[in-house]
């Protein structure tokens, strides 16, 4: 093979190869997929942690526990790096853990429990990207909260243990019926920074219930209907990027997580938890500082 075909088969590997890491849910090497601790950079961390402590009133949020933020850098998609704070305080998140539900449904729906209706569809559909409460009672009273806690402890997840808690959906988004409320706190609707992280971490690489059901959820979550906290600083400052996400506010609880997929600087997992009045400012003012912490962990 001649010098310049060799060049032009490079460059058509390369492209291709990026191209494939450009789509999602990725598809890398199954070595590549590492449990969320063993995705932990102390370089990214420190860099975290800069940023953070550099405004008081979070630095004393921290310290009081009613602040939890989770990053997992994807610029390098096959050496995902994650650095947290408070990363199992497990708090009250109000709308977020409907992606427990979300997971939930395409467990059943995958396994044959619930039919895959219209009706379905659009309620999931309404459920994550407006975060509509009826679709989303609806939806918990079709699974059923049984089902929901077997997904969460089920062990090829485990985004709820009787350590640390984790992500729960123990009642409807409605003021009557019953409730399972989860053992440690007796929390309604609870999340940890680690599980979330985690569920997005699986998430991009396919590995929520399978390959073909990760996009479908992908879909779902991408260009969310509500542009508050995260997205409304990332529509300012990452207008081309793709969001997926979902958030959640209830009284002094707010709560964000989203996958920003942008340019290959730019891809990340950010996971925020606040326990605050001014918790929906705090998490909109939280973008750019994580992003110049995961940019500084890149060159050092």
């Amino acid at each position: 093979m001649k010098l310049y075909q060799l060049i032009i088969v490079l460059a058509l590997f390369i492209t291709s190869s990026v191209k494939s890491q450009s789509n999602l849910p990725l598809r890398i090497d199954e070595s590549k997929i590492k449990p969320l601790n063993n995705l932990k950079n102390p370089v990214l961390q420190k860099s975290l942690e800069q940023e953070l402590n550099k405004v008081p009133a979070w630095k004393k949020l921290i310290a009081q526990n009613k602040m939890a933020v989770g990053v997992i850098d994807l610029s390098n998609t096959e050496d995902a790096k994650y650095a947290s704070v408070n990363e199992n305080q497990m708090m009250y998140a109000a709308s977020l853990p409907k992606i427990a539900v979300l997971l939930a449904a395409m467990d059943a729906l995958e396994k044959g429990q619930l039919k895959e209706t219209p009706e379905v569809t659009k309620d999931m559909k309404l459920m994550i990207s407006n975060s509509n409460n009826e679709a989303s009672t609806r939806m918990i009273d079709k699974l059923g909260y049984a089902k929901i806690a077997s997904v969460m402890t089920d062990d090829k997840y485990k985004f709820y243990d009787k350590t640390y808690g984790g992500l729960w959906v123990g009642k409807r988004y409605a003021q009557d019926g019953a409730t399972n409320r989860e053992p440690l706190k007796n929390l309604s609707h609870a999340a940890t920074v680690a599980q979330v992280c985690k569920y997005y971490y699986l998430l991009t690489n396919g590995k929520l219930v399978n390959y073909d059901r990760s996009k479908q959820m992908l879909d779902i979550m991408e260009n969310p209907a509500l542009h508050h906290k995260f997205v409304n600083t990332l529509d300012q400052i990452a207008p081309d990027a793709r969001l997926f996400r979902k958030s959640g506010s209830w009284k002094n609880f707010h709560s964000d997580s989203i996958l920003v997929w942008g340019d290959a600087t730019r891809r990340y997992i950010l996971v925020a938890l606040i326990d605050d009045a001014n918790g929906e400012n705090i998490i909109r003012n939280l973008v750019v500082p994580v992003e110049k912490a995961l940019k500084r962990a890149l060159i050092l």
